[in-house]
């Protein structure tokens, strides 16, 4: 699930990323990984575990669309299951999106 808000005084929308831990029971270490740190691994967005759940709160310029993955581990690709969207990748998995579209 991806929570936003939408700033007033500024283009930036705050978009709240939570991934569930049973998605990856093995998971000791979740990050995300997309298009707004130019899939850059060594400046993946680490998530903090809060009970049965990893959240990072990442704030994206408004008026734009962000393809992203969740790294786990630093070796298994997840999607989010409650993205905005999915876009095929020639690698022949989806990349999973978020809208900072206001």
């Amino acid at each position: 699930m991806i929570k936003k808000q939408f700033l007033k005084s500024k283009p930036v929308c705050k978009a709240t990323f939570t991934f569930p831990a049973e998605a990856a029971p093995e998971a000791t270490k979740v990050e995300i990984v997309g298009d707004f740190n130019n899939w850059n691994t060594e400046k993946a967005i680490a998530m903090k575990k809060q009970k049965d759940v990893f959240k990072a709160v990442v704030e994206l310029e408004s008026g734009k669309e962000y393809q992203f993955r969740y790294l786990i581990n630093g070796e298994a690709w997840e999607n989010d299951w409650a993205a905005d969207d999915y876009v095929a990748t020639p690698f022949g998995v989806d990349n999973s999106v978020v809208s900072a579209l206001n």
